[in-house]
């Protein structure tokens, strides 16, 4: 049993509200249990210099953790993301790409932006969670306003982390467990439950085989209930992504 009370192959609470900001046209914010992220979707006018004539748009994102979400303050980056903030923000980006047919798309950029509010572990996987349902938001909007005429979503995506603290397999670890864990990942699958992303690190010494086997088909039996947080938010909302 966990500190808080969790079996290993349990999920903390994952709640979805939505929308949540007004002056977009997709938002939600996503809590793994004690971890909040708001989760936004903007349109820019224009695409990337090395996209210019080729007649689509782009989906790009940012992730970034505000002065409160951490036990110490986190300074603000004011001019340039730190690289942690870089990586991950170019994790999800790639994530929703692979749920995205950018040809769909006129010359706009849509723009997630990924906002931790709360950290306690499992950030990314909670941002990636909650930007999936903000595009999705999003695009039936863009949709419902003629800015878009065909709809780009392809698939659906979450992700989930997992990772072992001593011999027992845990599936999305708060962060007293990943700062203590053996070895953690990362995993993005879509609803298919293929393989988007997988990140993976060991802390001292490889995992074996086996063992990060039978981690990946734990993970693989948690994430259809993280699908149906995804479907019951956009049900309630009336929206149909149809991918």
């Amino acid at each position: 049993m966990r500190t808080d009370g969790r079996s290993a192959d349990a999920t903390r609470p994952i709640r979805i509200t939505a929308p949540y900001q007004k002056n977009v046209p997709g938002s939600c914010l996503c809590q793994y249990g004690d971890t909040w992220v708001c989760c936004s979707v903007s349109i820019n006018d224009g695409v990337p210099a090395w996209l210019k004539g080729k007649g689509h748009g782009w989906l790009t994102a940012e992730y970034g953790m505000l002065p409160g979400s951490s036990s110490q303050r986190v300074r603000r980056e004011r001019i340039y993301a730190n690289s942690r903030s870089l990586e991950i923000g170019r994790l999800i980006g790639r994530s929703l790409r692979s749920a995205l047919n950018v040809e769909f798309l006129p010359q706009i950029t849509l723009t997630v932006d990924c906002d931790v509010i709360q950290a306690d572990g499992g950030t990314r996987t909670a941002s990636i969670t909650g930007a999936w349902v903000s595009l999705a938001i999003g695009v039936s909007e863009m949709l419902s306003k003629k800015i878009l005429k065909i709809n780009p979503v392809i698939r659906q995506v979450a992700a989930m982390s997992a990772g072992f603290c001593g011999d027992r397999p845990l599936v999305d670890l708060d962060y007293e467990e990943d700062s203590s864990a053996d070895f953690d990942a990362n995993f993005v699958f879509t609803k298919d439950l293929d393989i988007v992303e997988i990140q993976s690190s060991a802390e001292g010494f490889p995992i074996e085989k086996k063992r990060f086997f039978a981690l990946f088909e734990t993970i693989l039996g948690v994430m259809p209930s993280v699908f149906t947080v995804q479907d019951e938010v956009l049900e309630s909302l009336s929206v149909s992504v149809q991918c």
